[in-house]
């Protein structure tokens, strides 16, 4: 775009009508338009330059000026200059624009316009000018921006903040493309254009109390400034009405002399605007007049000349008081003046002018308003600097003079800024005390202020007592000369530094010195060495004679003397040594017991040190030692021992155990009623002849809620938990079979897949989900791990021929999976992922998702007739393509669309963020299918597993509590509460999203309106790709749960399951029909025990006789539901090793860990064949015999459930010697079946000793954290009881107001809540029978066809439908001619079932088709009167 400056006058108006040129009205209007779109430009271009002064940086284009301040970021930055206290850079979203630029708008954006008229509301800009935040992020009203931006530049101009925004209305050029373009663009808006001549005249009125007066003030002083009359003029200007501010009678001349040029100018490009479409009535007055705030700003321009003026005089009287008060004025408008650096101010101010003078060699150049502000600032950068350094420096004395070294070096980097070396310490230490010391003190009586120079130009003193600081030199001081200057400090920590670096550097080329120095003293030494070996060479023989004399006087008188001395003192020399050697040894003694005694309490930290230190590492060598010696174990044996607190957590595991599995049962039950309940409301609705049958139902659901669904009942005295042996036996034998299904996985596996699957997931949910009580442990839940491991396996290898099959069919196991985990076990983790994102969706009101072209095409009509209240000439009824082809539809689908994505973001980062809460049996089930996938499909890619992954872990665990978060209790609704409909849209737009998302499908067909996201879906699929690899990244269960082949046999309490008769009974009769399938080797442990039990019991067998009266008529209902009376099974192995076997080596190797770790508790040695070999003293027996006592009587202490077989507690009770002989001899059988080794001497089993302290100890801490765990889970299920008490309320509160209603109306017949009906007068009506033939039933629409008869016979057949005793219940007889061919009883709840269930058409009499619709409605009609 080319931009041209004109002269005024010179160049039309755009579209004006030149040399009385005649143009027709559509030419006219035309060039209305192309003005209009002209004007707008140049208010664009004035908009623009202003904000380019304000911000000082360039702006786009004017013709891209639109699109680029969308995003906000330059309207921030205008902020930030007008009010930085509220917009600061930290408050501007990507400052930089640099996600701008690289992926376009974001909806943060938004917060930059936010920031922006935040900022104008707190300048107190009228918010008639604000546009909303839609008019600029969506573009909806930019022109409303523009327009405000104007009357910002005004009001801004009238406080003295910004300059005056220039009116460039015909003095910029366009080219003819540039307007026509902008003049589209502006009929996109719809909108009429603001008027930008008339901001005056509204910021006036907007800001003023007194509309009138202040526009008769300004009216009039608009005149007093033509007349051109100083005095008249400030006469108007200091009127109150006016509301001027800072008005000067002394500028009275300046005043008139600038308002008279605006106001020229002003006239001056109104008249550019007059040659055209204005008229005199739509003219403004304030076109051609000054307003309120275009004076004020003059007026404000005027004054800050004159105070600036000011500001120079008084810099060149360099009187800093003067200067103060100069700066000071409040039509200076100066920031940050401190009164207390006016002596700082003057001298930086006139060194500045003086600097400017010389520059511009102009001894009258003035400092100008933003150089005066820069020298205020530098100034107080100035005083903030010198404080700093007088800080450190009085610190730094100040420690030297203590001796204190700590804080030198902090003080050198933060108050200094030194680069300092921290190995360098004491070094800087060291020579600033050295230069300190060496500073003369002639004056005791210093004065405690320091000297500072700034800048090298500026003196500073600091008082070092008070801290004070000054810029004056305090009078009569002498400024301290025994303290280190800070030029002084930063000299020698240089210095010190610099010589650390030298010497680094020497250091770092040491082995190149070391060569030359060598190099040179080699030489010297090998020069030095010749010319004396010469000399010698050419003297020797007279040297070896001088020698040789001289070292034999030497020696010679040197032991003449020495003898003569010892000979002569030899008793005093005898008795000096040994005083001396005396001496030495008691000062020795004395000193070394002295310093013991001073340094008791250092002397016991060290001793505990070290015995901590060994207790480390003999803990480490005990749990990461491959071979732990048994020196280190004997040490830890004693974490073995269980103690009353182990017996007591046990307990309370037990029994919250127990409550968690007994509730989970009892909410399940109470879960199934209710939707049954839910049903029956709903056929009620339509039909009130059930309404019987849902009293009958709520009378049962009260019943269990009160009574049954909340206790276990327990059969104590009778049935399979008698007292008798037989019983007994019965009971251990179902044990014995429990515990072998639950511990291997493989029985239940092939059980599964030899049932139909509509009863293979019911046996889940009951029987297999109870066996693992609800996975309520580590054990427990490893173990199902291992069933669904197993099971999957097993259908993927049996059942899944391609790929595809898993997401396409509905596989047993990965349902299994799924429901497992999002039900009473995962329920709470699902919640805890999902619920803050959907509760945020829901309650977002404004959030409206609609991508159905459709349906948004007719909630449009429905607006558009609405607003009109007249019928649309639209068609209602359209296709999805005749919908896209209205504008309307398509902006509102893509604005649906742009909240579609930022909501989905929302829920990704979710479930990205939270990985680490999804269950682990989820995540290892997803690394399972991939591992058995891939090992059955090898050529598979890496895409289509993660896809199947996905499945699994998004669409079928995830994706439905995404769509129906009431279902799944991820959210809390009232008794009787719903989701709205548009909350429920919503919820299901996102999941859409993400199952596409997830699966790597693209929008197309159907969807293909919304393939605009499909770059998206793409993007998002390779972040769940990531996803779904780490989610299969977890460990086996092994090594989570720390469980092995030896768990079993060492925990303190027997697994306890709660299972009912009836779930029993069920599961003994399909191990018994499918035992040659799932057990195929005659010898399967399995068999053996199907054959102990024998056939499968009835009920009564197992409540024992006389549970249930034989009499009793309703006795097969009683025992019916007596077989859900629940019992507890204590699930043991039948083959732990009995006594005198040894057949279970396993059992064997448990025992002799036993025995190992009583015999070295009590008797040590390096090795266990040592201690095997040694006798035991009498001493270590009677310890022994200690431990046995002591160990008898925490048993007797031990609750039943936790005792040890009688077998381990009399081992235990052995005498030492009795059990060496018995560790020797199971010894010697592990060694024969390999388990151990004499070579090693057996440092196998001691290893295992070792992992068993290892294991008890994180058992221990696993079943803290259960306790935790199941006290949380039993809460979230009480609450969950509570809900579903609260909706059986409810239902019963609904049903007795129906029952209430229908009582009311119906005054033949009432249902009374028996289910039986009553008549007035306590007489029966007779029930008569209704006749139809099947022509006629054909003709309703009843009879679709009867097979082998045509339509003309149906003439011939006859029904007769006759009522039944019991209400709902009818008998249809067919007769052919006449004669009876059969009857058939049909039920009416039976009908309602499958119009609930959508079945359209059903057989009667397996020949006639009928519609269920139409026979619901002629028994209404003819039986019920509906």
């Amino acid at each position: 775009m080319h931009h041209e400056e004109l002269a005024p006058l010179q160049r039309p108006r755009y579209g004006s009508i030149v040399d009385d040129e005649r143009l027709s009205a559509e030419e006219m209007d035309e060039r209305r338009r192309q003005n209009i779109a002209y004007e707008y430009l140049c208010h664009l271009e004035e908009a623009k330059r202003w904000m380019e002064v304000c911000l000082e940086e360039e702006l786009p284009a004017t013709t891209e000026l639109e699109e680029g301040l969308r995003n906000g970021v330059y309207l921030a930055k205008l902020a930030k200059f007008f009010a930085p206290n509220v917009v600061s850079d930290k408050k501007i979203y990507d400052v930089e624009q640099a996600r701008y630029k690289r992926s376009g708008l974001h909806f943060r954006h938004t917060d930059n316009t936010v920031q922006w008229l935040r900022a104008m509301e707190s300048i107190g800009l009228p918010k008639i000018f604000y546009p909303e935040t839609t008019d600029v992020y969506d573009r909806k009203n930019i022109p409303r921006m523009i327009y405000c931006i104007h009357a910002l530049s005004l009001y801004l101009f009238k406080l003295g903040l910004a300059p005056q925004i220039q009116d460039l209305l015909g003095k910029v050029d366009f080219t003819e493309e540039e307007i026509s373009n902008m003049r589209k663009e502006l009929e996109k808006y719809g909108i009429q254009m603001p008027s930008f001549s008339k901001i005056g005249g509204i910021l006036a009125s907007e800001l003023s109390v007194d509309e009138a007066a202040l526009h008769a003030a300004v009216i009039a002083i608009n005149e007093a400034i033509e007349k051109g009359i100083a005095e008249q003029t400030i006469v108007t200007l200091r009127n109150p009405n006016a509301m001027l501010l800072n008005v000067d009678e002394e500028l009275a001349q300046d005043y008139q002399n600038e308002l008279f040029e605006a106001k020229r100018r002003k006239e001056s490009n109104a008249r550019l605007k007059v040659n055209g479409a204005i008229s005199e009535e739509e003219r403004d007055v304030y076109e051609e007049l000054l307003t309120q705030a275009e004076i004020q700003g003059n007026i404000n321009k005027i004054n800050r000349i004159i105070a600036i003026g000011q500001i120079n005089e008084a810099i060149d009287q360099g009187n800093p008081e003067k200067t103060l008060e100069t700066l000071l004025l409040p039509t200076a408008k100066l920031q940050d003046v401190k009164p207390v650096n006016a002596r700082h101010y003057q001298d930086v101010l006139y060194h500045a002018k003086a600097q400017k003078c010389k520059e511009s060699q102009d001894e009258s150049a003035l400092l100008w308003l933003d150089e005066i502000q820069k020298g205020i600032n530098d100034g107080n950068n100035d005083i903030k600097e010198a404080v700093i350094l007088a800080v450190g420096t009085s610190v730094i004395n100040k420690s030297l003079e203590k001796g204190d070294s700590q804080p030198i070096l902090m003080i050198l980097q933060s108050k200094f800024g030194l680069r300092v070396i921290p190995e360098c310490a004491e070094n800087y230490f060291r020579n600033l005390s050295e230069a300190k010391n060496m500073k003369a003190r002639e004056d005791s009586n210093e004065s405690p202020w320091i000297k500072l120079v700034m800048k090298n130009m500026y003196d500073y003193y600091y008082n070092v007592e008070t801290e004070e600081g000054t810029c004056d030199a305090p009078e009569g001081v002498v400024p301290k000369t025994s303290w280190l200057t800070g030029e002084e400090i930063q000299s020698i920590v240089g210095q010190v530094t610099a010589n650390y670096n030298r010497e680094q550097l020497w250091l770092a080329n040491e082995n190149l010195i070391v060569q030359l120095q060598a190099r040179a003293r080699g030489f010297l030494v090998r020069k030095n060495y010749q010319e004396r070996k010469a000399y010698l060479q050419s003297q020797e023989p007279s040297a070896i004679k001088i020698q040789a004399f001289w070292k034999g006087y030497k020696q010679r008188k040197s032991y003449i003397d020495r003898l003569k001395v010892l000979q002569g003192n030899v008793a005093a020399i005898v008795k000096i040594q040994s005083w001396v050697k005396m001496w030495l040894a008691k000062r020795s003694y004395r000193k070394r017991l002295q310093y013991f005694k001073d340094h008791n309490d250092e002397i016991v930290k060290i001793q505990a040190f070290l015995r901590a230190n060994k207790a480390r590492e003999d803990y480490r060598t005990l749990i990461g030692a491959e071979n732990p010696p048994l020196t280190v174990l004997r040490k830890f044996a004693y974490l073995l021992d269980q103690s009353d607190l182990d017996f007591q957590e046990e307990l309370e595991v037990t029994r919250l155990r127990e409550e968690v599995v007994t509730k989970i049962r009892s909410n399940q039950q109470l879960e199934k009623d209710l939707n049954l309940m839910d049903i029956k409301i709903g056929l009620l609705v339509k039909n009130r002849i059930t309404l019987q049958d849902v009293v009958l139902h709520s009378k049962k659901l009260n019943k269990k809620s009160k009574s049954q669904l909340e206790e276990m009942v327990m059969v104590d005295k009778q049935g399979i938990k008698g007292l008798s042996k037989e019983r007994r036996r019965k009971l251990e034998a179902y044990q014995h079979l429990f515990y072998l299904l639950q511990t291997n996985p493989t029985y239940l596996a092939k059980l599964i897949f030899q049932m139909p699957q509509n009863k293979s997931t019911k046996f889940m949910d009951t029987v297999i989900f109870t066996l693992y009580n609800y996975a309520s442990n580590q054990r427990e839940e490893y173990l199902l791990l291992k069933l669904f491991k197993t099971a999957l396996e097993e259908e993927i290898n049996s059942k899944v021929d391609q790929i595809q099959d898993i997401v396409t069919g509905n596989p047993t196991v990965i349902k299994m999976v799924v429901s497992f985990n999002r039900g009473a076990r995962g329920q709470n983790t699902l919640r805890q992922l999902l619920a803050p994102v959907v509760k945020e969706i829901m309650e977002d009101k404004s959030l409206i998702i609609n991508t159905s072209p459709v349906d948004v095409y007719k909630s449009w009509v429905n607006q558009l007739e609405m607003q009109t209240g007249e019928a649309s000439k639209l068609p209602y009824d359209v296709t999805t393509e005749q919908a896209l082809t209205h504008t309307e539809v398509v902006n509102k689908l893509e604005s649906s669309i742009q909240s579609l994505r930022a909501v989905t973001d929302k829920v990704l980062t979710t479930i990205f963020s939270s990985l680490n809460m999804m269950p682990y049996g989820m995540r290892y089930i997803a690394k399972v299918l991939k591992s058995s996938l891939h090992e059955k499909f090898p050529d598979a890619t890496e895409d289509e597993l993660l896809k199947i992954v996905g499945n699994l872990l998004y669409y079928r665990y995830m994706n439905p509590a995404i769509v129906a978060p009431d279902g799944f209790d991820i959210i809390d609704i009232t008794a009787g509460g719903q989701i709205h409909p548009d909350q429920r849209r919503n919820l299901g737009c996102v999941a859409k999203v993400l199952q596409h998302a997830a699966s790597n499908k693209l929008f197309e067909g159907e969807s293909e309106h919304l393939s605009s996201m499909n770059t998206y879906l793409s993007q998002t699929y390779q972040k769940f790709r990531i996803f779904f690899q780490a989610a299969c990244d977890v460990p086996e269960p092994e090594e989570k749960f720390n469980i092995d082949e030896y768990s079993d046999m060492v925990t303190l309490s027997k697994p306890v399951i709660y299972i009912s008769i009836e779930e029993i009974i069920n599961t003994h009769s399909l191990l018994l029909e499918h035992q040659d399938a799932i057990a195929t080797e005659p010898n399967d442990l399995l068999n053996e025990l199907l054959e102990g039990l024998g056939p499968v019991p009835d009920v009564e067998s197992f409540l024992g006789e006389g549970a249930v009266d034989p009499n009793d008529p309703n006795r097969a209902s009683t025992l019916n539901q007596l077989a859900k009376t629940e019992i507890s099974l204590s699930l043991t192995s039948k083959y732990e090793l009995r006594e005198g076997e040894d057949q279970d080596l396993k059992s064997l190797m448990i025992k002799t860990k036993r025995l190992i770790v009583d015999v070295i508790r009590t008797q040590p040695g390096d090795t266990l064949l040592e201690i095997l070999e040694t006798p035991a003293t009498a001493q270590q027996e009677s310890e022994h015999l200690k431990l046995a006592e002591k160990r008898a009587i925490l048993d007797s202490k031990t609750p039943e459930k936790m005792k040890h077989s009688q077998s381990i507690f009399e081992d235990g009770q052995l005498p030492l010697e009795q059990k060496k002989r018995k560790i020797q001899r199971n010894l010697r059988t592990l060694e024969q079946a390999g388990l151990v080794s004499s070579a090693t001497k057996y440092q196998e089993i001691i290893n295992e000793i070792a992992k068993d302290i290892r294991n008890q100890r994180r058992y221990r801490h696993h079943r803290k954290a259960e306790l935790v765990k199941l006290q949380q889970t039993l809460n979230a299920l009480n609450s969950k009881t509570t809900f579903y008490e609260e909706q059986i309320n409810y239902y019963n509160t609904y049903i007795k107001t129906c029952l209430d209603n229908l009582t009311r109306k119906n005054s033949r017949r009432s249902i009374k809540v028996d289910g039986k009906e009553e008549v007035k007068g306590s007489k029966k009506l007779k029930q008569t029978s209704l006749k139809y033939t099947a022509a006629r039933l054909h003709e309703k629409g009843v009879i679709l066809e009867i097979e082998d008869l045509q339509t003309n016979q149906f003439k011939n057949v006859m029904f007769d439908i006759t009522p039944g005793e019991e209400v709902g219940d009818f008998e249809i007889k067919a007769k052919f001619l006449g004669v009876e061919m059969e009857k058939v009883q049909l039920h009416f709840q039976d009908l309602l079932q499958m119009q609930y269930e959508g079945v359209a058409v059903m057989k009667m009499f397996d020949k006639a088709k009928v519609n269920v619709n139409l026979l619901i409605f002629l028994l209404n009609k003819k039986f019920y009167g509906k």
